[in-house]
Formats: structure tokens, C-alpha cells, sequence
């Protein structure tokens, strides 16, 4: 598409901190051991840079949330991230909309400081989590009004607080009231290599600078800008930034891309923009691959795009007509800027695809020279759904006919893992096994295994050499609640959220 003809309007601010001096390190992409944000990277591959622990047993735990719903719980708790030194950060939900993030010490659990945020979650079927990211010396944590908390030296007990507005503070200072009200981040914050800031926030009433539900960016020297969703996605009825979709950026990080829809259960676009200008690059309005119908987004959903290594672009959402694909939803698989939409994937809702190098898949001969580890759950009772719910590796350049409706064209399935433990919600589904509770995995390319967790409570390895569940430990006695991310650390340690609690496993 003609770039100049879908050109977006761009708004700039000059920030001001309320420190006088936040500088960016510029290696965060380089330190070893860093999962610096949702899914590990700005591309959410997932893919961990030092080998993990055996799951042996519960280093330690701490509590996510300090007061958990009884029975299903339909909250997306946010990553926790773990800094080169073996910190972990934490997102705690203290309330029924309040959260502060804790730092912890990786090896022992040990608390070493606490930071309260304002931060109010928006509206949505699922509670979103808090989701902030790392960058060098920097920790970034969505506030109230659309600011940000940066902390410096997070490894520290001691650290300065400082606050980005990307509409500038002095808009902020001359009616603080109407922001706070108004202006709510609505996903995890992406920084790219050199410390540009990333996130989508929602404008639930009139600002006196006529801030509209979109996109922000913040620069390293202090410099805000924003696009509306609407500008960016060509459609005056697209209302926001889809919610939970964390920002991913291309691998030279010259490209950004995000999802907004116009409403829960209603229609969106894939957009891929300049991340320097933020102009558009491309827009495509998704779409069902077996009905040709608007492909349906939820606010329900924690999906974000994953780059590849070779640029193309993947995002999950739900079909339509729904439930015609059993709750699956769709994989949506582009090129780069979008201009060619490839081979889907055969679940999508609620997923964000992992990278998987093609050497670590035992028996793989094919030539993609990476695969997609993503989950694969087939719900029973849904449509045509038998509960025999999986996680799958496949093949995004090779098709096959997709498992549910056959007259569509999936990727093909290289492996799958069936789950192992019944479901006896379900007396009536031979074979019905508790559904994967992730919306992240994580890879160990060292041990060419996937950490996955499940709703029976436990967390599994899954080496791709054998095609087993190698090693299992219980974290809790299993509950129903929203996918949760996993998250390999500094020295090994998996970490696995379930029952509101997050557990430290290693050797």
C-alpha cells in the first residue's frame, strides 16, 4: 500500500520528568540472562539465553495477587521480568484495581524493595495485568493518567523515582484530576534497543489537548508522541489499541507493530508503523482465513504480535462466525510490512506464539529454518471441541489441513503434546484433559525443551528431542484462571504463575 495515502497524524510533546536527570543505558538487548519484558523481547519470541534449572523443586514463592477471586480467575497477571543480575521484578495486584511491582532476589527470594503504583487497569472481561519493562539501568511501570514510573537500579534497595507523561507534565500539572480520570495505559510497556518506549492507553473522556485512545511513544531525551488508533488503522470507528497487546518491534527495530479493534467481541487491524516517526507503514484489516469474514478481537485476550527471525508477523484472534473454530480462534501470519498474509496457524485466541529454532525439533527434515511453538487447546463442548487440549510446534511455511475445518489450510503440525491430566468437568468427552494455561511459553534452546504451564496446577518441560513431558512439578492443586506467562531467569530459574501465586523452580 502507497505509504503517503495512509499516512497517519503524528502529535508531539517535549516531556518533563519529575527528576532532573533519567538517563538510558543502551545494552539492555545485550545482557545475558535479561527478560526485559512480556514474552522476554521486543519481538516476544520467548526464546531464553541461559539454559534452565531442572524442575525439582520450589526455590520460592510469593503471592501475585493479594486478594485473588475464589473459583476461575480471570485476570492476566502480568510477566514478571529478570534483570542481568538476577533480580526479579514482580507485578502484584494489592486489590480489586491496585498493584505495586517488588523486587525480589532471584536465588533466594529474598525481598529487596517494594514501589507502589497508581496504575488503574481499564475496564475488560479479563483484569489486565500490570506490564512493565526493563531497559539498562531502568525500570519503566505504567502509572495513573498515562505516565510512566521509571525507578532507577532496580538490583538496588535504593533508587530514584521519576515520572513520563508523553503529552508533557505541564499538561499534566494544569489539570491533574482530568488524566487521572481520563487516560489509562491499556498494555504492557516495549522498549526497542536504544530506549525508545512503546505502549497503547485509552482516553476515556475529554483532555484539554484533545488526547484521543491510541499509541505512545517516548524518546530517550524526554521528547512524547502519539497516534490515535483510529489515524493509524484509516477507520474513524476503531476506538483503541487492542487491550493487553503488548508492542513489537521488527528486528533492526526500524518497524513497530500493534493491534487496535473498535470494541469487545468486534473487528480490528494489524498495524505496522515507522517506530521512529511513527507513521504508518501498512494496515491490514484481519480477517477469518476459512470464513473471509472480520476476524473477531476481545478485550478478553492477552495475544501480542511475534516477530520471527526472518521478519514475519504473527497475531492471534478469535474466529468468526464464533464458535465456529471451536474457541481456537486463528494464528494470523504476514510478511513483514504486512503486504502479504501467509499460511495461519490453527489456534490463535489468547496465545503469543514462541520462536522455536528448527534444529532443537528432533526428526524436523523440513526447511523452515524456525517453527512456532504455540498452545493448542480444543475445548470441549465448544462447537465441535472434544477436550483434548495440546501445545504444538509448527511448521509456519508448510500446510496441512486444519484439524477442525479441513477445507482450510494450516500450518502443519511438526509435534503436539496432549495434556495429561483429566478433566472431569467434562464426564461426557473421552479424553478430556485440563487445557494449557499460558499465553506465553518459554524456550531453552540449551536443553531444546518448551516450559509450559497447565491448569492442573503443574508446570511441565517439554523436550522436543523426545516429544515428552521429561519433568513435572506441582505448583498448586490446579484452578481455572486466565493464561499467565512463564519466564526462564538469570541463573536458570523457571518461574510459573498459578493460583494467583508465582513459584521460583530450579534444582
Amino acid at each position: 500500500m502507497n505509504r503517503s495515502a495512509i499516512r497517519s497524524r503524528v502529535v508531539v510533546f517535549v516531556l518533563s520528568l519529575s527528576v532532573s536527570c533519567v538517563l538510558f543505558s543502551r545494552d539492555a538487548g545485550s545482557q545475558v540472562g535479561l527478560w526485559a519484558t512480556h514474552s522476554h523481547d521486543a519481538q516476544h519470541t520467548a526464546v531464553s539465553s541461559v539454559t534452565s534449572q531442572p524442575l525439582s523443586t520450589i526455590h520460592w514463592h510469593v503471592p501475585v495477587d493479594l486478594a485473588p477471586p475464589t473459583g476461575e480467575i480471570l485476570i492476566h497477571y502480568g510477566s514478571p521480568l529478570i534483570t542481568a543480575a538476577n533480580t526479579v521484578i514482580v507485578p502484584v495486584k494489592t486489590g480489586a484495581n491496585s498493584f505495586r511491582v517488588e523486587a525480589h532476589n532471584g536465588t533466594t527470594g529474598k525481598g529487596l524493595w517494594t514501589e507502589n503504583t497508581s496504575y488503574l487497569s481499564p475496564s475488560a472481561s479479563f483484569v489486565l495485568g500490570l506490564g512493565p519493562t526493563l531497559f539498562g539501568n531502568r525500570l519503566f511501570v505504567p502509572d495513573i493518567a498515562g505516565r510512566v514510573l521509571v525507578r532507577t537500579d532496580p538490583n538496588s534497595a535504593q533508587g530514584t523515582v521519576a515520572h513520563l507523561y508523553f503529552y508533557g507534565q505541564k499538561s499534566y500539572l494544569a489539570d491533574p484530576q482530568t488524566y487521572q480520570q481520563n487516560i489509562l495505559i491499556n498494555t504492557p510497556l516495549t522498549t526497542d534497543a536504544a530506549g525508545n518506549l512503546f505502549f497503547g492507553f485509552v482516553a476515556l473522556g475529554p483532555t484539554p489537548i484533545g488526547l484521543v485512545s491510541g499509541l505512545a511513544r517516548v524518546t530517550p531525551d524526554g521528547k512524547g508522541t502519539w497516534v490515535s488508533a483510529a489515524a493509524i488503522s484509516g477507520d474513524s470507528a476503531i476506538t483503541k489499541v487492542a487491550m493487553s497487546c503488548a508492542p513489537a518491534l521488527s528486528n533492526d527495530g526500524s518497524t513497530l507493530y500493534v493491534a487496535v479493534d473498535n470494541q469487545d467481541f468486534g473487528y480490528g487491524y494489524l498495524i505496522a508503523l515507522d517506530s521512529t516517526t511513527l507513521e504508518v507503514i501498512n494496515h491490514v484489516r484481519l480477517s477469518d482465513p476459512s470464513s473471509g469474514l472480520d476476524a473477531t478481537f476481545t478485550d478478553a485476550s492477552s495475544a501480542t504480535p511475534t516477530v520471527g527471525p526472518d521478519g514475519d508477523v504473527y497475531f492471534g484472534v478469535l474466529e468468526n462466525p464464533f464458535p465456529s473454530h471451536n474457541d481456537r480462534g486463528w494464528l494470523l501470519h504476514f510478511n513483514s510490512d504486512l503486504s502479504k498474509q501467509k499460511i495461519p496457524g490453527s489456534f490463535g485466541w489468547d496465545d503469543t506464539a514462541s520462536i522455536v529454532d528448527a534444529s532443537l525439533v528432533a526428526g524436523y527434515h523440513g526447511k523452515s529454518k524456525y517453527l512456532l511453538m504455540t498452545k493448542y487447546n480444543n475445548y470441549a463442548g465448544i462447537n465441535t471441541g472434544d477436550g483434548h487440549n495440546r501445545i504444538a510446534i509448527l511448521d509456519p511455511n508448510v500446510t496441512e489441513n486444519d484439524p477442525v475445518i479441513p477445507t482450510t489450510k494450516v500450518m502443519r503440525e511438526v509435534i503436539t503434546k496432549l495434556g495429561v491430566t483429566p478433566d472431569p468437568s467434562f464426564p461426557n468427552f473421552p479424553g478430556a484433559v485440563r487445557e494449557w494455561c499460558i499465553n506465553t511459553a518459554a524456550i531453552d534452546p540449551f536443553t531444546k525443551a518448551v516450559m509450559a504451564n497447565s491448569e492442573d496446577g503443574k508446570l511441565y518441560r517439554w523436550d522436543l528431542t523426545t516429544n515428552k513431558l521429561s519433568e513435572v512439578i506441582t505448583l498448586s492443586g490446579g484452578i481455572g484462571e486466565a493464561y499467565t506467562p512463564t519466564v526462564i531467569g538469570r541463573d536458570g530459574t523457571v518461574y510459573g504463575i498459578n493460583d494467583a501465586v508465582l513459584s521460583a523452580i530450579g534444582k
